[in-house]
């Protein structure tokens, strides 16, 4: 596959492609998710009522469409972003996350290639601020990020790190994707507390009942396995602080988890 096919050789038979986010409170990263998103034939996103700038940044950029939507869960979401696309190839990003020019021309030619698949992977570098993490759990993450939308829904039982299920064959991109997810200690702990809250959600409807293997044993588990198993210790510094704040969201999905089932 030639990645640097250019637009014009493929115009005469275009596929065109819908972009899609969904945020919440990203003033900080919409801008720049939408500058990279410049090629797309439409860009959509679904907002669950910022209180800070998100909205208004989002409106003022060039072919945009902003849809306010009540949040219920991340599945959930994603779905009705994806019921408002026009355009069947569909790209659909995290504000967090930032495309190459390699990444963008590779998207090009894979969405007008005729033996395509239904959806593709897509690597992720994670930066953690603005230095790239190597290890600690994170050196073969992967994600589907392009995909035909009527081959793709989001699974409903997973309402957070929400699975795509895909009728078809899923392939994989080669130039990676840049996940700018930790920009400062407070702001992961916090993102954290909330993926552990929501797990906690499906541990309940698993009908899972919380003991002193999942409040202690399972959090220093993950820890130690990021750490030492998937290399963390290689990561320094950061690898204790990732590693430590991947094991503190499992402590609080099932500390969580205690105080739903006593209120149940």
């Amino acid at each position: 596959m030639t990645i640097n096919r250019s637009r014009d050789e493929i115009s005469s038979n275009k596929t065109f492609l819908s972009a899609l986010i969904i945020t919440y409170n990203e003033e900080h990263n919409i801008k720049n998710v939408l500058n990279d998103l410049d090629f797309a034939d439409e860009i959509i996103v679904v907002d669950s009522f910022s209180t800070d700038k998100t909205v208004a940044i989002a409106a003022d950029h060039k072919n945009v469409k902003v849809v306010q939507h009540p949040f219920e869960n991340y599945p959930s979401q994603r779905n009705y972003a994806i019921s408002l696309a026009t355009h069947s190839w569909i790209l659909f990003l995290d504000a967090d996350e930032r495309l190459t020019a390699e990444l963008k021309e590779e998207i090009i030619e894979t969405i007008h290639d005729k033996n395509s698949f239904s959806a593709y992977y897509c690597c992720r570098t994670f930066m953690f601020k603005n230095i790239k993490l190597h290890f600690s759990g994170w050196q073969t993450d992967k994600i589907i990020r392009l995909f035909k939308k009527e081959k793709a829904q989001y699974d409903l039982g997973k309402i957070v790190h929400e699975k795509l299920t895909v009728t078809g064959k899923i392939g994989k991109l080669k130039n990676e994707l840049i996940h700018y997810s930790f920009r400062s200690y407070n702001e992961y702990r916090q993102k954290m507390s909330v993926y552990g809250k929501l797990k906690a959600i499906e541990e309940l409807n698993k009908g899972t009942k919380p003991t002193f293997f999942h409040f202690y044993v399972r959090p220093v588990y993950q820890f130690l396995y990021q750490y030492v198993i998937r290399m963390g210790i290689l990561d320094g510094k950061k690898g204790i602080v990732i590693c430590y704040l991947n094991a503190y969201s499992v402590y609080v999905r099932f500390q969580e988890l205690k105080r739903l089932r006593l209120n149940d």
